[in-house]
């Protein structure tokens, strides 16, 4: 059984033969259409679930056009759809899907739900979001650099802003990739102290992007947060923000990368947003290949 859970549970090889699989078939599928079906066709004859219990665009999106493309059919299911974690048990859930699916995608709150549900699965479960971390994102994002500016090894990532799920992703991957990491954000909103060590902490954005190769944020405040912790969140940050004078303290060649969506000219300008160095699309079209080979991965198709 091959879960795909999060970047540091998952062995660096394994790591390394997803983003290689999924530069060979983004490679694959270059001039052909949206709809046309990978040659392999590895989810033929396949149904996944995708569950949501939190809204969604590129993953919803990306894991449906990836499962189609591949030969496979989905499920597409909503908090509001189902009983999860009410009426019946996420063990019970888990068991009972297993028996309709051959995949199961789950973008949730808490990981909590995550776990139990892959802990009672006995078919193949993919963290598509938790509150905690977001690794199918940072699959993209470590495609993205390498497709553009070779091996990340080695190289210097900053991200600047809050310290939440998608950064969490990014510190596990910087051990597992062997890259370094720099947050540079308020202290009220670092990281959770289980990352300790996997990133060191520049406060002053100006000094932590010198030399960088990577500039990394993502959006200030979350759709559930009210309006009185939007505006702190606004006070704390806005030091943080992406523009034009910190990225031209990073190495010339240096990517710029948000998950989106974004909140423009707030945690970035459009002007970065918009520049030579950004690469946001590029990482969110690459969220369709780097999960179709995690998906090829936990099913070994």
């Amino acid at each position: 059984m091959k879960h795909f859970l999060d970047i540091h549970k998952t062995d660096p090889a394994d790591l390394r033969h997803i983003i290689d699989t999924a530069l060979t078939v983004k490679k694959s599928r270059a001039g052909r259409p949206k709809g046309a079906l990978d040659d392999d066709l590895p989810l033929k004859d396949h149904m996944v679930a995708l569950i949501f219990e939190k809204p969604s665009t590129r993953t919803r999106v990306s894991f449906d056009v990836g499962v189609r493309q591949m030969g496979g059919q989905t499920m597409v299911l909503s908090g509001s759809d189902m009983q999860l974690g009410h009426g019946e048990t996420i063990a019970d859930t888990a068991r009972v899907l297993s028996r309709y699916v051959d995949l199961i995608m789950m973008r949730t709150f808490e990981e909590d739900t995550l776990l139990e549900m892959a802990e009672y699965a006995t078919v193949p479960v993919i963290n598509g979001l938790t509150d905690r971390t977001h690794p199918c994102q940072i699959m993209a994002d470590i495609l993205t650099f390498e497709e553009l500016n070779g091996p990340i090894k080695g190289k210097k990532v900053v991200w600047a802003g809050d310290g939440n799920n998608v950064f969490a992703s990014f510190a596990h991957a910087a051990k597992q990739f062997e890259f370094d990491l720099v947050f540079s954000g308020p202290p009220p909103l670092d990281p959770e102290a289980s990352l300790d060590g996997l990133y060191s902490i520049e406060r002053n954005p100006q000094t932590a992007v010198e030399g960088a190769d990577l500039v990394v944020t993502d959006t200030w405040v979350s759709m559930h947060d009210p309006q009185s912790a939007r505006e702190r969140r606004h006070n704390q940050l806005r030091g943080y923000q992406v523009n034009k004078t910190l990225m031209d303290q990073a190495k010339p060649n240096a990517l710029f990368m948000h998950c989106l969506p974004a909140h423009r000219d707030d945690e970035a300008t459009s002007e970065v947003m918009d520049g030579p160095n950004s690469v946001i699309f590029d990482e969110a079209e690459n969220r369709l290949h780097a999960q179709k080979a995690v998906m090829r991965w936990c099913l070994e198709a």
